[in-house]
């Protein structure tokens, strides 16, 4: 409490917290879900969605994701035009695509393009877990099978980050397909002397985990991401095990040799950048 020049007391408000009754305008705050610190907006943006207080990495959109690795001005975006369609005729799945195109303004779980990164042309295919949980349907399994053959045909590395809760049900064994499809364009793609960089971010399970995501040269996670194929509790009721807290995470696979490095979002980038000058300073060399 402090005085004003009439001598009365007032109290000043200081950054609100859970029990705060201050009404905040929608959008400017952030609270962490792990810690629940709250912090203006700007300042979250800024460091990338990481908490300044717990370090926990929250998700990004795909186009926060390239908008923070590109050189401003240079990614250009490939097969925008592609949509789901319901080949299935699945009840209510038109409308529950639709629902998420118009909250996320994507055509669908994961942008693919190519763009600078320091300097260093590459091409990209990014998921968001906004779009159906990153949930891999036969579009999002096509638009990166297409990446990796316009990569190919450019001579462009390939780096993905991927975000996704697996095959998409909806669309059956047309979603169950697209873990051998993509895997086949991975190996074209390498079998072309393409360098291929997988980063998993959190969360990446079923389909995704299995397949395109686990096989790249170098395969990095950030921080705390959850990775695996099947659920925790299934695995536990399966083997009647009980199993270690950390498990399916980044830093487990890293202990028993499933990643080559967990990244902080924070050195991803500069990370990126010396494998591109690597790898096109070894093409220039051949």
């Amino acid at each position: 409490m402090l005085k004003d020049f009439f001598g009365k007391k007032r109290k000043y408000a200081t950054i609100p917290n859970e029990e705060s009754k201050i009404d905040i305008p929608e959008g400017l705050m952030k609270k962490c879900d792990k810690c629940h610190k709250i912090y203006y907006r700007k300042e979250w943006n800024k460091n990338i969605n990481v908490c300044p207080n717990c370090d926990y990495h929250h998700p990004l959109t795909a186009w926060d994701r390239i908008n923070s690795l590109f050189d401003e001005g240079t990614f250009v975006e490939w097969d925008r035009q592609l949509t789901t369609t319901n080949p299935l005729a699945f009840p209510g799945y038109e409308e529950k695509v639709d629902k998420d195109r118009n909250k996320t303004g994507l055509n669908e779980g994961v942008v693919t393009g190519k763009g600078i990164i320091d300097g260093q042309e590459t091409a990209c295919s990014v998921m968001d877990s906004n779009f159906r949980m990153g949930s891999m349907g036969s579009v999002v399994g096509e638009k990166i099978s297409r990446a990796l053959e316009n990569a190919k045909n450019e001579s462009l590395p390939f780096i993905i980050f991927t975000a996704s809760g697996g095959a998409r049900m909806q669309e059956g064994v047309l979603s169950l397909m697209q873990m051998s499809k993509t895997s086949v364009a991975v190996k074209r793609f390498s079998d072309a002397g393409g360098l291929m960089v997988s980063v998993m971010t959190h969360p990446t399970t079923g389909g995704v985990s299995a397949s395109f995501a686990s096989i790249g040269d170098y395969n990095f996670a950030e921080p705390g991401a959850l990775i695996g194929f099947a659920g925790r509790r299934i695995i536990e009721q399966t083997i009647r095990e009980e199993l270690p807290d950390d498990f399916q995470t980044a830093e487990f696979l890293l202990k028993h040799g499933q990643l080559d490095k967990v990244v902080h979002r924070h050195e991803m980038k500069s990370l990126l950048t010396v494998l591109l000058s690597m790898h096109a300073q070894g093409r220039k060399n051949v």
